[in-house]
């Protein structure tokens, strides 16, 4: 099952972990309008305490700046052993759908929604999506994976008693699991950007390793329909990572091409995030960032230059550290 699972990232891998543990997949979606801009996010924890073993659907309303953390009775969960299909009481989540019946004393968020034109991260036995040869490692404290970069949104959902209309916006997918967040993080991602097709998903962040830690870094830029891919494991390197108050600068490049990034930093929300004990961990997100970006190849010709739009972006913990993490790498 291990083996197996290594090679579909986007399943639910923890039929056979151990707490604590945390499992859970971010759907992005921003209206056709670019006027309702929601992360839908279903997950599971299991606790060292049993009794705080429990799953749940947390919704960021990102034009709203609001937060809502819908947890359901670990009872609720059920998970599909050959393939992404995932139930959280009536909810129902995969790569090409989700259906949301959410309807408590926090709010209601109700409708199905369907994916067309997947652009999942490539997959092989040598480098198994994201991580790359790192998936292939035992106990790291965290796995991150991509299921789709960009895709195609078809429906409408209900948040309240508002109509949200997503036919024709625009999706990402992605997911996270192990035993709890890294210490310190920088992850962005938009598909939003001038040119149809583009899409960029960025994260940074301190990794645990045989009782010291690195900074490590996963990087991919789709464009022209290739994802170019800048990460620890294919000899990628961070040449530069300046954090300020206002906005984030980074330039990584791999054996083939050099990309700089600008991310301009925005108030957002908290979201709840795993640690060793509770899902109560709190994070700073927002889905209204800019993402500046150059792709060029080592000589410096200009392969592509975009501004993306409705950002994704996270700076947490002990951003110093994750500096000196990275200039060391």
């Amino acid at each position: 099952m291990v083996f197996i699972n290594t090679l579909h990232p986007d399943r639910y891998h923890g039929f056979s972990k151990k707490p604590p543990y945390f499992e859970g997949w971010y759907y992005k979606l921003v209206s056709a309008d670019e006027e309702s801009r929601l992360a839908v996010i279903p997950g599971v924890y299991l606790a060292p305490d049993e009794e705080n073993n429990h799953c749940f659907v947390q919704v960021f309303d990102s034009k709203a700046r609001e937060v809502r953390y819908h947890r359901y009775p670990f009872s609720d969960f059920q998970a599909s052993r050959d393939s992404f299909e995932v139930k959280i009481g009536e909810n129902s989540f995969s790569r090409d759908a989700i259906t949301l019946a959410i309807d408590d004393e926090i709010g209601r968020l109700q409708g199905e929604l369907e994916f067309a034109d997947l652009n999942p991260w490539p997959v092989n036995y040598y480098s198994p999506g994201a991580m790359g040869w790192f998936a292939w490692v035992p106990m790291m404290e965290c796995y991150h994976g991509v299921v789709s970069m960009d895709h195609r949104i078809i429906g409408e959902l209900r948040l309240d008693d508002q109509a949200l209309d997503f036919n024709g916006g625009r999706g990402y997918i992605e997911k996270d699991w192990g035993k709890q967040f890294p210490s310190a993080w920088i992850w962005g991602q938009s598909n939003h950007f001038d040119q149809p097709g583009v899409s960029l998903m960025l994260s940074v962040a301190v990794i645990p390793w045989v009782g010291r830690s690195f900074g490590g870094f996963i990087i991919g830029l789709l464009h022209a329909g290739v994802i170019h891919r800048f990460a620890t494991y294919n000899r990628g390197k961070i040449e530069d990572l300046t954090i300020e108050d206002t906005h984030v600068d980074l330039v990584v490049k791999n054996p083939t091409h050099r990309l700089q990034i600008r991310a301009l930093r925005v108030e957002g929300g908290l979201l709840q995030a795993p640690t060793t004990v509770e899902m109560d961990r709190r994070i700073i997100e927002t889905l209204n960032a800019q993402l500046d970006v150059q792709l060029e190849d080592l000589d410096g010709q200009v392969l592509y230059r975009g501004t993306g739009q409705h950002a994704g972006l996270e700076t947490v913990g002990d951003l110093e550290h994750l500096i000196r993490m990275v200039k060391k790498g």
